[in-house]
């Protein structure tokens, strides 16, 4: 079962491979440890999980593509599992539906935290002798929790914020509110054939690569994400009942749906609130706007008079920046998009708000999935999605860089969304 660019992290070598595996296990557990067996199994909406189902499933992962075929004797928990915790992989068989699995009360969360140990103690004591291709797939299964851990965190937003008690989750490290920043300022782009795309030599993701070429015409981008203030502004001026800024898609999808601010938004008083893992507090007028969607973000670059970048004028950009300086996550905790002070280029690349493209999620030019099941995981889902990159303030720190593509529907906007202009030269 071969998966492209499977090489390790720097990090990853096989002498520190347990010491990244235990740390990457650990955060899950800790992500989970302030909610309750009910916190942890309920599920707010089709596209958010249950915790108790990210924990489950990323153990299933594990088990099924590493242990079951790699270590002999190995017996899996409980075999009904592979029902409830299989996510999308066909070649598995088939699974629990999508969005049933907040009726999973059983088996418990203590239940899930049992199998989560029996198998991390299975696998680090097979971790000596597994082969080349199995230690690639290790590799492959925590990046892959990785992605989960950011998903636990919004998702418990997603919960919280449906609890009419808006539970808190922790406190966040940087409750101060900030001034409005400085005006944008533009950042000229590279132009010709630029290179994109992962250059081998460390672990990414099948649909970071081939490396190819591709054309940039004469463009700048902001120096810095779109701010809760500026977006203010755009619904101060009718920005959502203006049918002329909208796609329209996303025109029937604000009025189907009621659409008048960003997700978690409130208005207060004349004055605008939003509920955090933190709980409810003053927007801060400063920080990154986030939770838009891809028709959000696109209206107002039209209101701004401006448009979204491409993904390759985006990483083309972040190419020469230390995608680790950013607002990341470090640990278990409350988090939200960080204010941005004076700038010097281009800024909050990396970290705080995940930012639209204006790219569809295809593949690129000599794309090739991998075979078996394990070639399912980002392919099959190049249609009706939208790129955006550089990484949220839920993501760990360490496992975004420049050649990095998420994905999304475009009216998705339960993750920490943003965006960045870009306009032509």
């Amino acid at each position: 079962m071969a998966y492209p660019n499977l090489a390790p992290n720097p990090g990853d070598s096989q002498a520190e491979l347990p010491e990244r595996y235990r740390s990457v296990r650990a955060l899950s557990v800790a992500i989970a440890a302030p909610l309750s067996d009910a916190d942890a199994t309920v599920q707010p909406m089709d596209d958010a999980s249950p915790i108790k189902w990210h924990l489950a499933h990323t153990t299933w992962f594990l088990e099924t593509f590493v242990l079951g075929p790699h270590v002999p004797g190995y017996r899996p928990f409980d075999p009904r599992f592979a029902y409830l915790f299989n996510s999308y992989y066909e070649a598995e068989g088939p699974r629990h539906p999508r969005p049933r699995r907040g009726m999973l009360s059983r088996p418990s969360l203590e239940t899930v935290l049992n199998w989560r140990d029996i198998v991390d103690q299975a696998l680090l004591d097979a971790l000596p002798g597994l082969p080349p291709a199995a230690l690639s797939l290790v590799t492959l299964g925590l990046s892959h929790e990785e992605q989960h851990q950011e998903l636990m965190l919004t998702d418990i937003l997603c919960l919280f914020a449906a609890n009419p008690l808006l539970p808190v989750y922790g406190e966040h490290r940087d409750p101060a509110l900030h001034s409005l920043p400085e005006p944008l300022r533009w950042i000229a782009g590279r132009e010709g054939i630029v290179e994109i795309g992962d250059e081998g030599g460390r672990f990414a993701f099948d649909c970071e690569g081939p490396r190819h070429g591709t054309l940039l015409h004469p463009h700048a981008l902001a120096d810095r994400p779109v701010s809760n203030g500026e977006w203010q502004d755009f619904i101060a001026e009718d920005g959502y009942g203006r049918a002329d800024l909208w796609l329209a898609d996303g025109w029937a999808w604000v009025n189907a749906n009621a659409i008048d601010a960003p997700l978690y938004w409130q208005s207060h008083d004349e004055h605008w609130l939003s509920f955090g893992l933190d709980g409810v507090k003053p927007i801060d007028p400063a920080a990154p706007v986030t939770h838009i969607s891809h028709y959000e973000a696109d209206a107002f670059a039209r209101w701004a008079g401006a448009r979204l970048p491409t993904e390759a004028e985006w990483e083309s950009a972040a190419q020469a920046l230390d995608p680790s300086q950013g607002n990341l996550l470090d640990g278990a905790s409350a988090v939200r998009p960080g204010s941005v002070g004076p700038t010097n280029g281009l800024v909050q690349m990396f970290g705080d708000v995940w930012e639209w493209t204006a790219s569809a999620f295809s593949p690129y030019p000599g794309f090739r999935p991998a075979s078996g099941a394990i070639g399912e995981y980002n392919g099959k889902f190049m249609s009706g999605q939208h790129v955006l990159r550089g990484g949220s303030c839920a993501t760990p720190r360490g496992h975004v860089r420049a050649s990095y593509r998420n994905f999304f529907y475009p009216h998705q906007r339960w993750q920490f969304t943003g965006l960045r202009l870009a306009r032509d030269l």
